[in-house]
């Protein structure tokens, strides 16, 4: 796992799905929204999912959102929470779909970028 947090790094494209991120956290009033770009382009955001029968972390629930699509593969993923680090069933989530050299974007609520890791 590699970590960077300098946010000159990042494109344009990898500040898109930060800025979804915090549009789902922000709009549903959940604790993390998280959003992934698959392979070809397209992006798929989503926020906490906590239900009695169901509980699931914002990334891997727009994890799940791509695979459902038809995602074959992602080119990154961003989630925004109040964590300081990406949590290891996120990173997995994302690997599993992803591979180990995915990018996994971790920003605060206000958008900044706390942490920049790969999958593996």
């Amino acid at each position: 796992m590699t970590q960077s947090t300098d946010s000159g790094d990042l494109g344009p494209e990898d500040r898109k799905i930060i800025t979804l991120a915090r549009s789902a956290r922000a709009r549903n009033g959940v604790p993390e929204g998280a959003a992934v770009r698959d392979e070809t382009g397209r992006t798929y955001v989503a926020g906490t999912v906590a239900l009695e029968s169901l509980a699931l972390s914002a990334l891997q629930t727009a994890v799940a959102m791509a695979v459902a699509s038809g995602a074959r593969s992602l080119e990154a993923a961003a989630v925004v929470s109040e964590a300081e680090t990406a949590s290891d069933a996120d990173r997995a989530a994302v690997r599993d779909l992803g591979g180990p050299d995915t990018p996994v974007l971790l920003a605060g609520p206000d958008g900044e970028l706390k942490s920049s890791v790969t999958a593996g």
